[in-house]
């Protein structure tokens, strides 16, 4: 299907004129479950932007929230303005940002490969965008090649934001909305949270281009959280929350031996600026598991963890230098179950010695797997490659969470200042856009076809199932 040609559910926002006043739409650049993207002009100055059309409530209210929170960092796509009123969809206009992480790898593949120097400046501009998101408790959730956006002249920059959460939701925001030390109890609490444009389908005529200028005004939390839940009653679309609910509480992606996991193709050739379907978080603030593209999604989700905190997206950059370095996937799980079968054949087996604790996590014991005598180890998986490289991800793919380097310890590894040294942005190869996989080399790609559902077990051979007191208890040879 040409995703450029309108669907049924993309053409609201040809007949918002608050909209198509202030852009011109020039076509339909992505298409997924939760969201539209289009390429657009802006009629003031010209300047070509992507108009994102999210159909999903809850992902709209996070990618404001978050994108607001880490306005002006370089390494994170800006939002330049947002609409959103009564009965409509929100429509964020973001920067455009022509390909991504996965196009770099594809053609390095292709092609002679990544020297070093270019390996280390893509490395060191995603710390910095996973540094910036962490500094403001801003845990990112699905980070992945194909959410690492690249411009023209070689910036990379995180995107995707609709699965994001901000940790530290009570923290005090200063006038000019940076984070500070909780001071006074009488200081303002003032929240990131979207402002709502127009009453009823009347359009606010003077949105701001920049949200820098939208200025929320102190309220205390309480007020703040009775006018969320208002919103949230007030724009959640039925179907859309019976869908969305299916496996909160207790009921992880694997405790049911289902996946949670509706994601497509990683890689797939619509625009990168894509919500997919995801899990709500519990009203109590436990934060769901069956979040993030299995291939990046750390250990502590596949086993059903719903307080986790910003050590899982640094799980997710394990594996994303670790592709970096070998052009390939490195746990390329075909479900929730295989994937955690991948990580043990590679890492080990996860027991309280490797990650004290471990065995508390919902899942931990409805899910066995035979001991691993000789695991693959991180050397085999990365051939080729110095051992500082290895290092790298070996301080990332850690069981235990707080072993797992954080972004800002990274940027400061010698790693970073050591022959070859990092190229300059000007000389890295940027693929001139971004497109869909080639159909004919299918076998570079078949590992990228399959995240179906974990309740096909038929792929794993020996399966024994045990009744438990809790539940069950699966074990795979």
């Amino acid at each position: 299907m040409d995703p450029s040609a309108p669907s049924s559910r993309s053409w609201s926002i040809y007949g918002r004129l608050e909209i198509t006043q202030r852009y011109e739409i020039l076509e339909r650049i992505g298409s997924g479950a939760y969201a539209d993207v289009y390429r657009g002009r802006r009629r003031s100055d010209g300047i070509v932007v992507a108009l994102k059309e999210i159909h999903d409530y809850q992902s709209s209210f996070r990618e404001i929230e978050a994108l607001q929170t880490l306005r002006d960092s370089p390494n994170v796509v800006d939002l330049l303005e947002y609409f959103w009123q009564e009965d409509e969809d929100a429509v964020l206009v973001l920067e455009f940002l022509p390909t991504d992480l996965a196009s770099v790898i594809r053609d390095a593949k292709r092609g002679p490969g990544l020297a070093a120097g270019e390996v280390k400046q893509w490395m060191l501009q995603i710390l910095r965008g996973v540094d910036a998101c962490h500094r403001n408790s801003v845990v990112h959730r699905d980070l992945k090649p194909s959410n690492l956006l690249i411009s023209a002249e070689g910036v990379l920059k995180l995107a995707d934001f609709g699965q994001s959460r901000i940790l530290q939701e009570t923290r005090y925001i200063s006038r000019d909305n940076r984070p500070h030390e909780p001071g006074s109890e009488n200081e303002a609490w003032i929240p990131q949270q979207p402002a709502i444009v127009g009453e009823g389908n009347q359009p606010w005529p003077d949105v701001p281009e920049n949200p820098t200028s939208l200025q929320p005004r102190p309220i205390n939390e309480d007020e703040y959280l009775r006018e969320l839940d208002g919103l949230k009653a007030k724009y959640a679309m039925e179907d859309t929350d019976k869908e969305m609910s299916l496996q909160d509480g207790d009921a992880s992606c694997l405790a049911t031996c289902s996946t949670g996991d509706v994601e497509d193709d990683p890689f797939k050739g619509s625009y990168t600026y894509e919500v997919e379907e995801v899990q709500e978080d519990d009203e109590s603030g436990a934060l769901t598991s069956c979040v993030g593209t299995r291939w990046f999604r750390a250990p502590e989700l596949l086993y059903g963890s719903t307080t986790y905190g910003l050590e899982i997206d640094l799980w997710s950059l394990g594996c994303i230098f670790a592709e970096l370095l070998s052009l390939a996937p490195l746990f390329p799980g075909t479900s929730d179950i295989d994937q955690l079968g991948k990580i043990i054949s590679v890492l080990g087996d996860l027991t309280e010695e490797t990650w004290p604790g471990c065995s508390k996590l919902p899942d931990y014991n409805k899910i066995f797997f035979n001991k691993i005598e000789n695991p693959i180890g991180l050397e085999a998986c990365l051939q080729n490659r110095s051992a500082a490289e290895v290092n790298i991800v070996r301080r990332l793919l850690c069981y235990n969470p707080a072993s797992r380097a954080s972004a800002m310890e990274l940027l400061q590894d010698r790693y970073f200042a050591e022959e070859p040294l990092p190229v300059p942005i000007s000389e890295l190869k940027v693929p001139s856009t971004k497109d869909g996989h080639d159909e004919s080399s299918p076998e570079e790609w078949a590992d990228y076809r399959d995240l179906g559902s974990d309740s096909d077990l038929d792929e794993f051979g020996s399966v024994d199932v045990t009744t438990t007191e809790k539940g069950f208890s699966i074990r795979f040879a």
